[in-house]
């Protein structure tokens, strides 16, 4: 077995995160096979979105290919053009500062906040109103020059951003909000669901999210025309329903039938995901709570996480070793764990981008650590976790 971060792990050991598949997806999958409705048409695809959609309580959902896609397609809906910039978490994987490349716009990284590790929205009121200009009627970057087009808030490992904050100042100067919820489906802020405060929300369902279609995503929004767009373009921008006319560039980003019918088995029971979600992270912080040098996921009192992946952050100099020899012990047990991702602003394609001073989303990639987060973890797996990670300290 590899020991190194990331690496697969054997059968019989404990995975970082696995879908649970035991609801009606190979009935669903059946129902598609036999219907012969298996491509980007067919009543899966309709029902998903329509499930979708109830879900967060908007209007529309348009179901894509990828998490990825719908970012692109939903920037492209928002009004973002060649040149722009849209403001973005530092913090998060690397698919939004890529889907605002792809529409030939530029990344601005702000940092995270301390506490729940989200983009940190005084940070973002520095950079509108210091690093900011109105001119030619939009708010400007006053060193590039470029438009503020949008931004990207991205709620990581399950946990909301302060919406109320940024939705604030993105509503002072006028900027559309596209929510990156990919992590955060059944997240709720201040009661009402991650996903319904911005122009258009995207999501997820990677093998790894709280729930999965093998690979796919959605835009929701409520406004017509967004959807209207983003559902043309997904389909190649065909503009006639029988003669091959394009008038535009378009995508191949519609989402087979057979994922859309995994989708509507797995909706069915995203209220019971959350639930055993954050079971496991209440068991996590009751076993590590006391352990020296090991900092647990906190919630905030206007929050409900999902803690997508439960991760804490290691002292290395109180707990006695790092976060990747943690990570690297916990293999050696057959234990997958992972870091999180490395600051975006400095990836090779990103560092000369514009930022907001980068010192927090810096220390959680060097002390934070992902432990094992299935929703099908059963409490003997989430002990067995916690011992090594206690018994180490003590060694």
């Amino acid at each position: 077995m590899s020991s190194e971060p990331g690496a697969p792990i054997q059968a019989g050991t404990i995975p970082l995160h696995v879908p649970e598949l035991s609801g009606n997806e190979r009935r669903y999958v059946l129902e598609c096979l036999d219907s012969g409705w298996i491509s980007s048409v067919g009543p899966f695809v309709d029902r998903f979105e329509r499930a979708m959609a109830n879900q967060i309580g908007r209007r529309h959902a348009v179901a894509v290919v990828s998490g990825t896609a719908a970012l692109h397609l939903a920037l492209i809906g928002a009004g973002v053009k060649p040149d722009d910039e849209v403001i973005v978490s530092a913090l998060s994987f690397v698919a939004p500062a890529n889907a605002i490349r792809y529409v030939g716009a530029w990344p601005v990284f702000i940092d995270a906040e301390p506490t729940y590790w989200q983009m940190d929205p005084q940070k973002l009121e520095q950079f509108l109103t210091q690093s900011c200009t109105i001119s030619q009627g939009s708010l400007r970057n006053r060193t590039t020059g470029r438009r503020i087009a949008a931004i990207v808030p991205v709620h990581v490992l399950g946990h909301p951003c302060d919406l109320d904050a940024i939705c604030a100042l993105a509503a002072r100067y006028e900027i559309p909000i596209v929510e990156d919820v990919a992590e955060a489906l059944g997240a709720t802020y201040r009661g009402r669901p991650v996903g319904s405060h911005g122009l258009a929300a995207c999501y997820s369902f990677n093998g790894n999210k709280l729930f999965s279609t093998g690979g796919g995503g959605m835009v929701v929004t409520d406004d017509d025309a967004l959807a209207s767009r983003v559902r043309y373009l997904s389909t190649q921008a065909k503009d006639d329903p029988i003669e091959y006319r394009h008038e535009e560039i378009g995508f191949n980003y519609r989402l087979p039938s057979l994922q859309a019918a995994i989708g509507c088995a797995q909706l069915e029971r995203v209220d019971a995901f959350v639930q055993r979600k954050r079971e496991t992270a209440k068991r996590y912080s009751e076993l590590l709570r006391d352990v020296p040098g090991i900092e647990l996921m906190r919630e905030a009192p206007w929050a409900q996480s999902t803690f997508w992946l439960y991760t804490v952050l290691v002292d290395q100099e109180r707990y006695g070793m790092s976060s990747r020899d943690l990570c690297r012990h916990l293999g050696a047990q057959g234990m997958q764990s992972r870091p999180l991702w490395m600051p975006l602003p400095s990836l090779t394609p990103y560092r000369s981008a514009p930022r907001s001073s980068i010192e927090i989303a810096d220390r959680l990639h060097a002390s934070a650590l992902s432990i094992p987060s299935s929703v099908g973890l059963g409490d003997a797996d989430i002990q067995r976790v916690s011992r090594v990670i206690r018994e180490e300290v003590r060694s």
